[in-house]
């Protein structure tokens, strides 16, 4: 099954700034676009708004002038539905309510031709509810965009439960053909992005309520160790609190209030009361005139210890070794099979983040995970109040000594890169062992859809396969509620290779 015949006239049902969108990427893809709006007029605004933003395209040199022309003479704002009969494909992008969208795609199909694809743009819905009124679902798709449209590279293409393999297929070829980059997914509730995504705000809003660390430097933290482009309190402030919290309730209850899903009572109380992000010119921070960005906690300058000694295998953070060396500061190492730590003169420990608390043990530092340790510009430490203050000095010098600013933030175990993406890993295992996507095409979401340094799979075999299993099966014996307890398909995968290297 190819993709639709560029002769094929397309249709998009709201003109919202998601059917802007859409119908943008298909009319430069060179279709006839017809759009429609139940609100008189908004058809018509549409094709206007689209036709000046074509006409930047140009002053950009994105587009000629000869095709900004011919793409505005394949646009029309149709005033009735009746006027999409001859149309090969009709994307709905309309309001996100369940009955509006039936309602609107019952009368559809009375009108269209047998053959012509239905899609629906839907975030947050079942596209199987979305399309069960239908007496012929096997046509209707989910053809999820990311906003902006004509910007975003990736398109969920999302099989409803009695959706087509034809119709699925060409929904994804013309989605490539339209110059998207598509991933399948099954009807899961949040799709990919959406469902592997929350960790990603939960825990950092988890660390902020337990009063570990304030907004601006956990972000901090998220950016310039984890290697994400934004924080998660700067991310939701971008998307607006009241939809990112909306997607966050749909997916928890979507899944029988699944712990592993749990919204954050301290963005309810931002919903609440009305401070949305940028938008309302506040959210976790401030956007009125005259507003300063608060700056993260950063630690005041401490001496480098003279030596480290290495005990075992430091993992993850093999990097931070080489990185002590160039720095001129003297390496013992010893053959001991203890894990990622070093010993510091103090004779206190500083350890990889483990899911396990500082509190538990005499004189531990835990410091974080980092994407890449030579190119991270911080790196956090976390300490209890049993901590050593000359072990703690320590720590912090020895990672001044390579370039990092240090954050101390509270005894949180997993801290906030580690725990963040050892939770991605297990969801997006976990998606792929119950059948929604792939491990590539979940890669490629996570990477285009909300830009992530590394896709999870690409993450894991970073870190060794076993790396997210130990660190959640650690979490979940501190925390026991579920929030952490490791997937079974994720067990599966650790327990699997330890037995393979056992046997070898």
């Amino acid at each position: 099954m190819t993709a639709l015949d560029l002769s094929s006239p397309v249709a998009v049902v709201g003109t919202g700034t998601m059917g802007q969108g859409i119908a943008q990427v298909a009319l430069v893809a060179g279709h006839v676009v017809r759009l429609y709006d139940a609100l008189p007029g908004k058809a018509a605004e549409a094709a206007a708004a689209i036709g000046a933003r074509l006409d930047r395209l140009v002053e950009k040199d994105r587009l000629t002038g000869a095709e900004r022309d011919a793409a505005r003479a394949r646009l029309a704002p149709a005033e009735s539905l009746a006027e999409l009969a001859d149309c090969a494909l009709v994307v709905e992008a309309v309001l996100e309510d369940l009955d509006a969208k039936r309602a609107l795609l019952t009368e559809l199909e009375g009108i269209v031709a047998d053959d012509c694809l239905i899609a629906t743009n839907t975030s947050s819905l079942s596209v199987t509810a979305v399309g069960g009124a239908l007496r012929s679902p096997g046509r209707f798709v989910g053809l999820h965009f990311f906003n902006p449209a004509p910007l975003m590279p990736l398109v969920e293409v999302v099989s409803g439960f009695a959706t087509d393999v034809t119709s699925a297929t060409r929904a994804y070829e013309t989605a490539r053909a339209w110059g998207k980059t598509p991933v399948a997914c099954a009807d899961t509730p949040g799709f990919i992005v959406n469902r592997i995504a929350r960790p990603f705000y939960a825990e950092a809003f988890a660390v902020h309520e337990g009063q570990a660390a304030d907004p601006a430097t956990i972000d901090a933290v998220l950016r310039e160790s984890g290697g994400f482009r934004m924080g998660a309190f700067e991310l939701t402030d971008l998307i607006g609190q009241d939809v990112n919290e909306s997607v966050t309730h749909s997916v928890w209850r979507s899944f029988f209030q699944d712990v592993r899903f749990t919204p954050s009572l301290a963005q309810r109380r931002l919903v609440e009361s009305g401070r949305l992000g940028r938008k309302s010119g506040h959210g976790w921070y401030e956007y009125g005139e005259g507003a300063e960005r608060p700056e993260p906690h950063t630690a005041e300058p401490a001496q480098p210890p003279a030596y480290v000694v290495a005990e075992g295998d430091m993992g993850p953070a093999a990097e931070v070794l080489t990185l002590v060396r160039e720095a001129g500061i003297q390496v013992r190492e010893e053959d001991e099979d203890h894990g990622t730590r070093l010993v510091l003169p103090s004779g206190g420990q500083l350890v990889l983040a483990d899911g396990q608390s500082s509190v538990e043990f005499r004189d531990v530092v835990y410091f974080d995970l980092a994407l890449d340790y030579r190119r991270a510009t911080r790196i956090a430490l976390s300490a209890s109040q049993d901590t050593s203050p000359r072990t703690l000095s320590e720590a912090i010098g020895l990672f001044q000594a390579l370039g990092k600013a240090v954050s101390v933030i509270g005894d949180v175990p997993g801290m906030v890169v580690a725990r963040t993406v050892a939770r991605i890993i297990d969801l997006a295992h976990d998606a792929v062992a119950k059948g929604v996507a792939t491990e590539e095409d979940i890669d490629t979401a996570m990477c285009l859809g909300v830009n992530y340094p590394l896709g999870p799979f690409e993450w894991s075999r970073r870190l060794g396969r076993t790396w997210a299993y130990g660190l959640l099966d650690d979490l979940h014996l501190r925390d026991p509620s579920g929030r952490y307890a490791p997937s079974l398909a994720l067990y599966r995968h650790a327990y699997a290779t330890d037995k393979r290297e056992a046997a070898s």
